[in-house]
């Protein structure tokens, strides 16, 4: 009897610490549940667990990115810039491909809009069509404003096109599980700084267009 008390307890320590492990790496901005050792939690099938703040990006700065989600990070975060030359080998298994497709926002919503129009749909359902092509992996859906407005209100516009667009997928039979949205707001645009320049105006926002675009990026294999 004593040693099933003594069995119990310990087992409760480690729910309390492994509990206490995922607040801390969750403190630290971490993607990834980390155990006490500081090491990743691996799941029965070999994965690593993630945590709520898990996106591509994210994962691409978390020191255990490369280890748990090489597959979809950038290469040159992974690897070395020189690849020294190895003898040849024999043929890799094939690795998830990136098909990344980029919708003008305007194609999609009305300006200033997060509302899918039905030419929007009409190109969704062509990235339906190619995910269907392939063994689907994931899709990333990141949404971006022109300059026009505040940094507030163009991320929180860009962020609420990018989950129409997940929710047009959905619909349509994508899982929700494989599809990740994020929103850049206005820091990333096309045009250039010398570009566009002048007041709001008709002809400002139409030089504008292409920073209002939605980037859809397919990865998988086929």
């Amino acid at each position: 009897m004593k040693s099933k008390i003594i069995t119990t307890l310990l087992a409760s320590i480690g729910l309390f610490a492994a509990a206490g492990a995922t607040q801390a790496q969750t403190a630290a901005d971490r993607v990834y549940v980390i155990d006490q050792r500081g090491e990743v939690v691996i799941s029965g099938t070999g994965l690593c667990w993630r945590t709520g703040f898990w996106t591509p990006a994210a994962a691409a700065t978390d020191p255990a990115g490369c280890k748990c989600d090489k597959d979809l990070i950038p290469r040159e975060v992974c690897e070395p810039a020189v690849i020294a030359k190895a003898a040849p080998a024999a043929a890799p298994s094939a690795k998830p491909s990136g098909d990344k497709i980029t919708i003008a926002a305007d194609a999609l919503f009305d300006f200033n809009k997060s509302t899918l129009r039905p030419e929007g749909k009409k190109k969704l359902d062509e990235v339906v069509a190619k995910s269907k092509e392939l063994k689907l992996e994931v899709i990333l859906a990141v949404g971006h404003t022109d300059r026009i407005g505040t940094d507030a209100y163009n991320q929180k516009l860009s962020e609420q096109r990018a989950a129409s667009v997940k929710q047009y997928l959905v619909g349509k039979g994508v899982e929700a599980s494989r599809i990740y949205t994020e929103g850049k707001g206005k820091k990333n645009p096309v045009t250039k700084p010398d570009q566009c320049l002048g007041k709001t105006s008709p002809k400002v926002i139409a030089c504008l267009q292409p920073d209002r675009r939605v980037d859809i990026e397919l990865i998988g294999t086929k």
